[in-house]
């Protein structure tokens, strides 16, 4: 096996290619293709979930990353005991399905494209909202902080712990603890109202402007470093970004957040409301 060629980067949902190898994935089998239009969880920031679908026509349960070491050992999710594309590995979509397809059998590939474009509008609309946060929260940094490509500090950056990808919304969790702190940012009398207003407005803002969102995309590989972009009002911004996305932002239709702060840690829920 190589490491496996995708092509959901540029939004496919369907595609068709040979069964290069196989590998055990418990009581189950873990199917890897020459090339594939699915997007698996990823090991290292698992926040935009599998997609779901077919290979061959059998149902795929579940969709992983598994890196195959030079001396040969192969590892599923979360037993991968190094960094995404780390070199010298082979980086692999694993289709995990209940039945065993042949190695060597040419099968079609079919993406559920409706959870597929759930996943996307909420993976944008994450992005969108975190740079709409940094914007809100430019005013509580006491220190030079590095700054988001849209020339606010970058709080998102700085202070996320975790960030989960769900079908049309996230929810991204900041820790607000003493490192923050150091950092420069205030987190005493943080009033949230105020802030989301200020979130929601912008946002609100970048869907009316129906603004275009891309991919560079630098090569075929799972693990290709990938950077997300949105040409909006205010600049064209970026973010490294290894998921799926809109093609533009009034696709979705309304965006909204809500903030809660609960024993340090700000978290920050983002829905979208398409059409």
């Amino acid at each position: 096996m190589i490491s496996t060629a995708v092509t959901f980067p540029s939004g496919r949902v369907s595609g068709r290619s040979t069964i290069v190898g196989t590998v055990p994935s418990g009581d189950r089998h873990g199917l890897v293709v020459a090339e594939t239009p699915f997007h698996p969880l990823d090991h290292t920031w698992p926040d935009q979930p599998a997609d779901r679908g077919t290979i061959g026509g059998v149902p795929v349960a579940d969709c992983v990353t598994g890196a195959r070491s030079s001396s040969g050992d192969l590892f599923l999710g979360d037993a991968i005991p190094v960094r995404r594309g780390a070199e010298g590995w082979e980086w692999l979509v694993v289709h995990v399905t209940e039945t065993p397809l042949p190695v060597g059998a040419e099968v079609e590939l079919e993406v559920d494209a409706g959870f597929r474009a759930a996943l996307s509008a909420g993976h944008t609309a994450c992005h969108l909202a975190a740079l709409a946060l940094n914007a809100a929260l430019a005013g509580r940094w006491r220190k030079e902080a590095p700054l988001d490509a849209l020339g606010h500090p970058d709080f998102d950056q700085a202070a996320i712990t975790s960030s989960r990808i769900a079908e049309y919304g996230s929810v991204d969790v900041y820790r607000l603890g003493k490192s923050l702190r150091k950092k420069g940012f205030a987190t005493e009398d943080l009033d949230l109202e105020p802030v989301a207003q200020q979130v929601n407005d912008r946002l609100k803002a970048w869907v009316a402007a129906d603004a275009p969102v891309w991919l560079d995309v630098p090569g075929p590989g799972l693990t290709a470093r990938r950077t997300w972009h949105c040409a909006l009002p205010e600049g064209e911004a970026s973010i490294p970004c290894g998921g799926t996305h809109v093609a533009r932002t009034a696709e979705l239709g309304r965006v909204e957040v809500t903030l809660s702060l609960e024993e340090a840690a700000l978290t920050m829920r983002t829905t979208t409301f398409p059409g």
